[in-house]
Parts: structure tokens; sequence; C-alpha cells
């Protein structure tokens, strides 16, 4: 079978598919690019396994994931912004065979490592095709475990994730969508993969600059953008001037949005488009359409076709309308399980439902509203933090006996975690934070620390989170 870019390009070779810069590439010139490309990194593939890629929003980051796909390999995306540690959980529990990064100096990984610009140079040889054409992509997400989950993203997954989006929002063959979000989260892949598969331009970003942002929406160079709340935020700072008629739709993910940063929108006529997705389910699941939002202020909206959704108990029955439970999930866009972990897939997908471990409820409108992303889950600038992974760091240092992380309420990035810890010996505050920086991405190091002499717990000895939420946004209470 043709690969998506292949036949695209056979369809539509002149359409511009890649705006980067002052630079354009047609779909032609994306295919040609990705052929050689693969034809190069063939010579450097010798099993089944994953190819993983540590690079930044760049060109050569979407030439690179074509190119893998012509050789029916699944892509491991990599987050550039975690650590060695990090990284080298991921490539031992994948297996992952070779590692292509732009990094200039690479710590020691457990895979082979090759930068881009030797891929480019090298021979070019008999392209070889492997056969896991099912599986498109692998993404890294944390469990409440703490121990990151490899979710298995296959091309049926994105596929329906693309047409779900497109019976939502519209399809304009001169749509060009703005990716200014990473190619290493779902966010980011799926514009990749929407570009090939509905023929329109992506205007790619290598970082997140919101005055470079705002004077491409004024001046007509996107018509769909994708944003978290704290890049809308930082829109909504500098916006001086109103956007481009042909801007029609700015997906917001990431997180419950403040309904006060809605309501600008709202009163801007910025057309924000609330959603609710992950990265399980190849990006949004629900949406909730700009003419609802003034109607259902703080909901995602509801399921997209063929998609459905129901809120469960424990036990997995049904609740009523209005009342909290579990988000649970199925149709064509919800992932098959996790990569090499049995356990977790059968623990998630239970009666063909996905279990999402959200809590939230239906209004009777059958509107989705999210009460709380993970009953402990951290929501910062975009990213999962989750409080069990930082815990478990804490935890692994010679002094401290117990650790406890909670989220608190920050204005620029939505929460940051911060920790509580109960130590056996003596320690200061910055020795902790030096350690978790050294194990951890800068977004999930705790913000500050605080010492305690004991931790909130049930009558089973489970640490009590909420607790600890509670206490670090007492100040923030009624605000």
């Amino acid at each position: 079978m043709s690969t998506w870019l292949e036949k695209r390009a056979y369809l539509t070779p002149n359409r511009v598919a890649l705006y980067f810069a002052d630079q354009t590439w047609t779909f032609k010139d994306l295919e040609t690019a990705s052929q050689a490309f693969a034809a190069r990194l063939s010579g450097f593939i010798d099993s089944t396994d994953p190819v993983a890629l540590l690079l930044q929003n760049h060109p050569d980051t979407v030439i690179a994931i074509h190119a893998i796909q012509k050789l029916e390999l699944p892509v491991l995306m990599l987050n550039s912004r975690l650590t060695a540690e990090e990284w080298n959980f991921q490539l031992q529990d994948s297996g992952a065979q070779l590692v292509i990064t732009d990094h200039h100096s690479v710590p020691d990984l457990d895979a082979d490592v090759i930068t881009a610009d030797e891929v480019k140079l090298a021979d070019p040889v008999d392209l070889t095709t492997w056969g896991h054409a099912e599986l498109c992509s692998i993404m890294y997400t944390s469990g409440t475990t703490g121990h990151p989950k490899g979710v298995m993203q296959s091309y049926d997954n994105h596929f329906a994730s693309a047409s779900a989006s497109a019976f939502n929002i519209g399809l304009d063959t001169k749509d060009i969508w703005m990716c200014a979000v990473p190619l290493f989260h779902i966010s980011g892949f799926s514009i990749l993969m929407r570009s090939v598969i509905y023929g329109i331009g992506v205007r790619l970003y290598a970082k997140f600059d919101e005055r470079v942002i705002h004077q491409d929406l004024a001046s007509g160079k996107g018509t769909i953008l994708s944003v978290v709340s704290v890049m809308l935020q930082r829109l909504l700072d500098v916006k001086d001037s109103a956007y481009h008629a042909s801007f029609r739709c700015m997906l917001l993910g990431g997180g419950p949005a403040p309904e006060s940063m809605v309501e600008k929108c709202h009163q801007l006529n910025i057309p924000v488009f609330q959603s609710y997705g992950m990265t399980e389910t190849c990006s949004q699941f629900t949406t909730l359409s700009p003419e609802d939002a003034p109607f259902k202020i703080g909901s995602s909206g509801k399921p997209l076709f063929p998609g459905e959704l129901k809120i469960v108990t424990e036990s997995g029955e049904t609740v009523t309308q209005n009342e909290i439970g579990e988000i649970a999930l199925t149709g064509p866009s919800v992932t098959s399980g996790y990569f090499h972990n049995r356990e977790a897939t059968d623990k998630a997908l239970q009666r063909g439902w996905f279990r999402t471990g959200d809590l939230g409820y239906l209004d009777p409108d059958g509107f989705l509203y999210v009460v709380d992303r993970r009953s402990d889950l951290i929501i910062s600038g975009g990213e999962n933090v989750y409080p069990a992974e930082i815990e478990s760091v804490l935890m692994s240092h010679p002094a401290v006996r117990e650790a406890g992380v909670a989220g608190k309420k920050d204005r620029e990035w939505g929460e940051v975690p911060v920790a509580f810890v109960v130590t056996d010996q003596p320690c200061t505050e910055e020795e902790l934070l030096n350690y978790c920086r050294e194990r951890l991405a800068a977004y999930k190091t705790p913000k500050n620390i605080n010492f305690t002499d004991s931790l909130p717990r049930n009558a089973g000895g489970k640490l009590i989170r909420r607790f600890l939420k509670e206490e670090v946004n007492a100040d923030n209470e009624h605000r």
C-alpha cells in the first residue's frame, strides 16, 4: 500500500504541504525528500523495532517521520524536554533500535544514535520495508503509578481522528494549519497526519512566539491554530489588532481553560473550539463548537463522530446525568493499548471501553464537563505531570522517607508541581531540587519543597493528595 504522503503527492503534487520560515515544500517535494531519506536510513535498519526521533520542530522532522512510514516501522516520538534517564526508560521499554537526533551533545542512550544530517549524507541503499504497517507511532505518557506507558497509535486511529475533526470543523483545500505545538506531542503529530490526509498545508514553527503568531494570524497566514491555555493567554496578552477574516478555528486543548479566558475570546470574536482528548485518542475526542460555547461555559463539548462517551462508576456502571464519575471512551480513534504492556492495557480497556481515569459529568444535553484530568494529574503549560513520578524520584533520595506532590494554580502555566516531604535526616530544599533537576524534565521539577512531619493518608495508608492540593491553593481560593 502507498504511504499517505505518496498517495497525496500523486493526487495533489503541486499544493504547498509545508511552510517553515521563508521556505515552502509541495507534496511532491516532501515525497521526493522523504523517499531519499528513507533510502539512506534503510542502511541503518536491521529489525522491525521502532525508530526513535529526538528532534525539534523542523522540516527534517517531518521528512524523517514520513521516511520511517515508508519503511513500515513505528516511530517513537521522544519528548526533547526529558532527561537522559527518562529517554533511556522509553528506549529500553520499546526496544527502539535507533535514535535520530539533532542534539549537538547527546548523552549516553540505550540505542544506536545518529544525526539527521548523517542520514542525509549516507549512501542510499535498496529500500526495505519491515511489515509493521498497522502501527504508526508510539508516544509515552506517564501513568498514575509513575511508570511511563507507550501508547500505540495505529494508522486507523490517526485516520479516524482526522476524519472526526473534519466532520466537525469542516475542510477547505485552502486551509493552512499553524503548528506551534511540539511534533513529539500528539497535538503536533496529528497535524502532520491531517495534512496528508486532507491535502492541506502546515505552517510549522520552531517554537511558540506569541508576537510572531499574532502577526501571522493578523496577516492571513493560517486558518487553523492548535493551542493550550498558556499559549492562548500569551496571545491575548499581545493582541492589538483583529485576526484576518480567513482565520476560522482555534482548537484549545491540553487541559481545562479558565472561564474568564474563554469569555474574553468570545468578546474578541476569536473562534475558539474547546476540546478534550489525550494521547490515547490521537488528539481531540470531544469538541465544543463556538455556537454552543456561550451557553456551555466550561464544557468540552460532545464526542466527535463516530466516537462515544459515557460516565461510569469504579465498577463500570453508567451514572445518571450531572453525576460525576470516570470518563470512558470508545471509537476508532482510541488506542488498542500500550506497547509491550499487557497489564496496563487490560486495566485501561474494559469490555470495549477505554477507562481514562479522568473525572467528569454529562449535562442533560450530553455535553461533557471535565472535573479533573485524573484526580491527581497536574497540567503545566499543556504538559501532563504525574505526582507519583516526582514522588518516586524524591523518595529515592536517601534523606526522604515520604513524599507527596500536588498542583498549585499558576497564572502563566496553569499549574505547577509543589512537593511535601518527610525526612529521616537533615537536607535542604535546594539539595532536593537539584536532585530532581538531574532526574526529571524541568516542567516536572517541583517549584518548591515543603518539609513536614507527616502526610495526609486514609485508613488504608493511601496518600490523600487532594488535601495537599487544597493546602497549596488555599491562598488562591475565591480569587
